[in-house]
């Protein structure tokens, strides 16, 4: 099923960063459903998908955002620390288990994940990185902060404007994500519970 995601901060994105938001999505290869075991037929999965649209945009957006096609811009690796240290911070144990796993098999330097894991983003050599986990950090503890001065942080260490638009969307969908990965959980549990 070919999807067009049509908002205008998709639009948005397509024009300035270059990316193609239109994503083939199959059935069943949805990254929440699969990882909060959420099967159709089930009560949870009507809920979820009462707008189907809705999850298709979701999962589209996961598969762009995570696509290791994406040229001129953040590296894989660089999106998968930035969605891993989303998860540890905010925290949301199940999708940073499974950026972890995304991020090993990438063969991630296993010192970057640690540092992350310690919150020592300042003791990496890398100031691209350092950077881009930094601001990570300020717009999910912070979002007030990620002002001019912030965005100047990123440009001096080296990112294009398109690269600081991706991330800036990336650390937005993230939080969304996660935020959609708690309240189904929650949703499973309560009805586990009845």
């Amino acid at each position: 099923m070919r999807i067009r995601l049509e908002s205008r901060a998709d639009a948005l994105c397509q024009t300035i960063a270059g990316v193609d938001m239109t994503s083939t999505v199959e059935p069943g290869t949805d990254v929440l459903d699969s990882l909060l075991g959420i099967a159709p037929g089930t009560d949870l999965y009507k809920v979820r998908h009462a707008r189907d649209k809705v999850v298709a945009a979701t999962q589209g957006s996961h598969e762009l955002f995570f696509d290791p096609g994406l040229q001129d811009n953040l590296s894989l690796a660089e999106r998968l620390l930035v969605a891993y240290y989303v998860c540890r911070l905010t925290p949301q144990a199940l999708l940073a288990d499974y950026y972890l796993e995304q991020l090993q098999a990438q063969a991630v330097d296993p010192a970057l994940i640690a540092a992350i894991d310690h919150g020592a983003i300042a003791s990496l050599d890398a100031v691209r990185l350092q950077a881009i986990l930094g601001f990570t950090r300020t717009l999910i503890e912070s979002p007030v902060e990620g002002d001019r001065a912030a965005l100047q942080t990123l440009q001096d260490a080296g990112l294009s404007s398109s690269e600081i638009v991706v991330l800036a969307q990336l650390i937005a969908f993230l939080s969304y994500q996660v935020r959609l990965a708690a309240g189904l959980g929650a949703l499973s549990t309560l009805g586990e519970a009845q």
